[in-house]
């Protein structure tokens, strides 16, 4: 892809905090319109590498350009060009959801009649010009993210930046977050650079980076990714793990380890593999479960550990604690 043609360009991003590497070395190209997902576990460096972009951090070495502009040398353009939503929440409860849409369009020097059209244009696009005049207070999760989300297009970004938008939301508000998310993208076909940690989330873009300890490894779309695994997704639990490991390895040449509490392995076609493993396993089996290939198994494979077993193993990210101390 030409540099030139990217809504997003890096390379060789590195973000050092003393002696931990949050962001080792990225390269990427995010096209114009596209949705794009940034999946990892927390502390694997998805906020860092969104902070660099949005020109709310430095980076340690490596260049970035968004909407064709440098985030260290065009701090000022890039931030009149982009949307941004943040993991915390940001709004100003004891104001109206349009007052808070109005503040932000006087800081972004919207003029007062667009900045009017625009207040009813993304209010109406989340639902929520009903509720234009009611304090953020008495909005729910969800209402709140649809707000934030309104306010970040209300200066008409090119590109709208999502971390983590449904954190701490419960699965139908996040499925109905991202009905809109998509509304928004058929209506306005603005660039959406958006990280989670949520595998079924990462299935709504247009492709996808995996990123884990600071790298990306593995990157196409969800469908691809999925079909180059080519296996499925076996789970065992059984009374004595490390026998069962071992005669996996023996009997099969199978590598197993624990993931999420269960022996775990992969084979082609698991349903017509479950036979044989009863036959062949001297360890009592208490359960059986077989999946088709997730992007969890893509993170499984790629990294060797699911992306909860990630999550569990890992300290808070540098600049997670740096934000937490603030």
């Amino acid at each position: 892809m030409e540099n030139s043609a990217a809504a997003i360009t890096i390379r060789g991003l590195v973000k050092r905090f003393k002696q931990v590497e949050a962001v080792a070395g990225i390269d990427l190209d995010v096209r114009p319109g596209e949705t794009f997902g940034f999946l990892g576990p927390n502390g694997a460096g998805k906020s860092t590498t969104i902070k660099i972009l949005c020109t709310l951090a430095d980076a340690t070495a490596g260049t970035a350009t968004v909407a064709g502009f440098d985030v260290a040398r065009e701090r000022n353009q890039v931030r009149r060009h982009i949307g941004l939503v943040f993991q915390e929440p940001t709004l100003d409860a004891y104001l109206t959801a349009e007052q808070n849409l109005r503040f932000h369009g006087e800081l972004y020097g919207v003029d007062r009649a667009t900045a009017a059209q625009r207040r009813q244009e993304v209010l109406t696009m989340v639902d929520l010009w009903e509720r234009r005049g009611d304090l953020v207070q008495t909005f729910s999760g969800g209402m709140r993210r649809r707000l934030e989300i309104a306010r970040g297009l209300l200066h008409s970004p090119r590109v709208l930046f999502l971390d983590e938008p449904t954190i701490g939301l419960d699965p139908q508000t996040r499925a109905s977050i991202w009905d809109y998310l998509k509304e928004l993208h058929r209506r306005q076909e603005i660039t959406v650079f958006v990280t989670t940690h949520y595998m079924d989330e990462a299935e709504h873009c247009d492709r996808i980076a995996i990123v884990d300890q600071g790298h990306i490894v593995a990157l196409d779309t969800p469908a691809a990714l999925k079909s180059g695994i080519g296996k499925d997704r076996v789970q065992i639990t059984c009374d004595d793990d490390a026998l069962a490991i071992e005669e996996l390895a023996a009997r099969f040449g199978l590598e197993a380890a624990v993931h999420e509490g269960a022996v775990t392995f992969a084979v082609a076609e698991g349903a017509a593999f479950v036979p044989q493993l009863f036959a062949g396993l001297a360890v009592a089996i208490n359960s059986v479960t077989v999946t088709r290939p997730s992007l969890d198994d893509v993170f499984l494979a790629y990294t060797g550990k699911t992306i909860r077993d990630a999550e569990a193993a890992r300290p808070m990210s540098p600049m997670a604690f740096a934000a937490r101390g603030r």
